[in-house]
């Protein structure tokens, strides 16, 4: 499933013909790279790939006194069907990507409690920003926010909590961890 075409189709069936700055601007007002793959400065070279594939289409060109020309694009009838299946595959996918973090848990027999510590430490402060950054989100609106904009952010803000209770588990249970592995180092 590619989250760039699914956004570009998705916001030209929603809103109408655009133009490639039109796309960003409200890739980074719906703040999409927080929760998505969608990266704004993805979306023009997936323009001329998905215009190339006939799943839009340049409607016109605008300029505006000295400014650059730009194309407006509508979405076609095969936009509108990969759009569909796009869709479907997103919303059947059920995604839990394993994190490098518990291969390197895994794999850290050999270093000491304070060392791991401090790496979990930092991590928590990330996530802690993170997880500051989409309670911020939450509390503000933006243009043309849906019901779905909010669990979307909901969504993302939950599973940085979940991520932030597992990291505190593992500071929680370092002592057991270093047991372990020292066992595990004798017995070797």
């Amino acid at each position: 499933m590619n989250p760039t075409r699914l956004f570009v189709l998705g916001a030209l069936a929603k809103h109408g013909p655009m133009y490639g700055h039109q796309l960003r601007r409200d890739a980074r007002l719906d703040r999409s790279e927080l929760w998505s793959e969608v990266r704004p400065g993805s979306l023009y070279g997936a323009l001329h790939r998905m215009a190339a594939e006939g799943l839009i289409e340049p409607l016109r060109t605008e300029q505006q006194g000295q400014l650059p020309a730009r194309t407006v694009y509508g979405i076609t009838a095969e936009g509108l069907r990969e759009l569909r299946a796009l869709r479907a595959e997103a919303l059947h996918e059920v995604r839990l990507q394993s994190d490098p973090v518990d291969l390197a848990l895994a794999m850290s027999a050999d270093l000491d409690q304070d060392t791991l510590r401090g790496y979990f430490e930092d991590r928590i402060r990330v996530l802690s920003l993170q997880a500051a950054a989409f309670e911020h989100l939450r509390d503000r609106s933006w243009p043309d926010q849906t019901v779905a904009d909010d669990l979307v952010v909901e969504h993302a803000r939950l599973r940085i909590r979940a991520e932030l209770a597992w990291h505190h588990q593992v500071l929680d249970q370092l002592a057991q961890l270093a047991c372990a592995s020292a066992d595990q180092r004798a017995s070797a």
